[in-house]
């Protein structure tokens, strides 16, 4: 019988070498690990793409002009994972580089399939700028959007960007324009986020990481999708002619006739300025113009093309005027917000009034602010009462309730007239802001006068305080939406 064959000497000194050397890589491996970890947090402090696949995919067209009045960045999200992604948890960012520094950009979107009501878009200054990309504009979603599957898309979403100052904008040094793009095309410029992680694209050198930036993806994420019932509208476009305008159900006037100085009306006094002083930056602007003469007379006004304002809160927070915006004073002014039925010579005829004149008017003494209530439009058919010598010059939320029979009036959380179930509206109505002379005035110079309306919000069929429409309004400005139209479609 054989004997057992023993190991040899070298042949254990190669296992020990063996062994000592997986030692000696293990721990080189555990010092490596933070390091490797390190390089990773940076690569994505400094915008690198990340590793691994991407979870999502964006693509982008646009109109091949680089410089225009308004920008046209068209994109399209599809889910390029395995699993369901709430558009609620998604942001987008599109980079840009103001054109000088005392430049103020607004936006909105302009069409898709998900609702434009549930497209949240906001203006960010980046918190550290990199080269042709200094702001961006921050697209997110309400829960309204729903979940995209795995491989589906949002489809085209429409965006606009703006100068508030009506300037040419030059998209040459913006770093997600491209010219080339006319058709869809994926586009690593525009970044994409889930929560706080980067989900698709590049970020800028030197541009804040996700989540830590001036506004971070995680504000619009708060976003619920707007209740029933509910109309809001910020006024965020680029002029009266902007197509989101009319697709909001607004125009400019240009109808003649009156009241006022007949046949003035023109859409030219119509816009929507960046303003300081004004929630969110931007308001509407509707301005009268004269110069004592009815050729040199231009009257404003923006009315709702659908009457969908019935029972329940009317509210918007509005800038009266006591002096003209230049020029010398004296017009008997009357700067009005109301709602009015959209046929006067219906049997149902309903008509709620603000009415503010700085310089009186009719043979009256100013300042005076009526708030009146009609039954028809007939000549002394209505409810009225008068607020007489307090300047109003300043904004102001003008609140109307009509609820239970009753029509009250409130100017800044306090009361100013109540009027009975007579003038209770009977039917739907349209909203109306518009600035117009009573009559003409020889002042020896010609002169302008402003009317402002930072927002309108309108809740259906409730009564709401004055605190809870400021609560909400100021949620929707916080989640970058800046429109809202829940209510039935007729």
């Amino acid at each position: 019988m054989s004997r057992a064959r023993r190991n040899s000497p070298r042949r254990g000194w190669t296992v020990f070498k063996m062994l000592l050397l997986v030692t000696a890589l293990a721990a080189a491996g555990i010092v490596a690990y933070p390091m490797l970890r390190s390089a990773h947090s940076a690569a994505a402090v400094t915008g690198a793409t990340p590793a691994g696949p991407a979870e999502l995919t964006v693509r982008y067209r646009t109109d091949p002009a680089s410089t225009v009045a308004v920008a046209k960045p068209w994109v399209e999200v599809i889910n390029a994972s395995k699993k369901p992604v709430n558009l609620s948890d998604v942001t987008l960012r599109y980079y840009f580089s103001a054109d000088d520094a005392s430049a103020a950009y607004g936006s909105n979107c302009v069409q898709t399939h998900l609702g434009c009501a549930n497209v949240t878009e906001s203006i960010v200054t980046a918190g550290t700028a990199s080269p042709n990309a200094d702001h961006y504009v921050q697209i997110g979603f309400t829960s309204g959007a729903g979940n995209l599957a795995p491989g589906a898309t949002t489809e085209a979403i429409g965006l606009q960007l703006y100068r508030l100052d009506h300037q040419q904008l030059n998209q040459s040094n913006d770093r997600s324009f491209d010219a080339k793009d006319t058709h869809y095309a994926p586009s690593k410029l525009v970044t994409a986020y889930i929560g706080s992680t980067l989900a698709w694209g590049e970020e800028p050198s030197g541009a804040a990481a996700p989540g830590q930036g001036a506004s971070a993806p995680a504000a619009a994420q708060a976003a619920g999708a707007p209740p029933a019932g509910v109309f809001f509208d910020n006024f965020h476009y680029s002029g009266p002619d902007d197509p989101v305008l009319a697709a909001n159900g607004w125009q400019a006037r240009t109808e003649q006739g009156g009241p006022g100085i007949h046949d003035t009306w023109t859409p030219t006094g119509v816009s929507f300025p960046a303003d300081t002083t004004a929630q969110g930056g931007q308001a509407l602007q509707v301005q009268v113009s004269s110069d004592g003469t009815k050729q040199g007379t231009k009257q404003a006004e923006l009315m709702s093309t659908k009457a969908g304002f019935f029972t329940g809160t009317i509210a918007a927070r509005v800038y009266f005027s006591d002096t003209p915006a230049n020029g010398p004073t004296g017009d008997h002014l009357n700067e009005s917000f109301y709602a009015i039925s959209p046929d006067d010579t219906s049997a149902k005829y309903s008509e709620l009034d603000y009415e503010y004149m700085p310089n009186g008017g009719w043979g009256a003494p100013g300042p005076e602010l009526d708030t009146t209530s009609w039954h028809s439009a007939k000549q002394g058919d209505r409810a009225t009462k008068a607020l007489k010598k307090q300047q109003l010059q300043g904004w102001h939320v003008m609140m109307i309730t009509a609820m239970n029979g009753s029509v009250t009036y409130s100017m800044d959380g306090h009361d100013l007239f109540t009027s009975d179930s007579r003038y209770f509206p009977r039917e739907s109505m349209n909203i109306h802001f518009n600035t117009w002379l009573i009559d003409l005035q020889q002042l020896g110079a010609p002169r302008t006068w402003d009317t402002k309306v930072n927002w309108l919000y309108y809740q259906a069929n409730q009564t709401v305080s004055g605190a809870d429409v400021q609560k909400a309004v100021t949620g929707l400005y916080a989640a970058g939406t800046n429109y809202v139209d829940t209510l039935p479609k007729s």
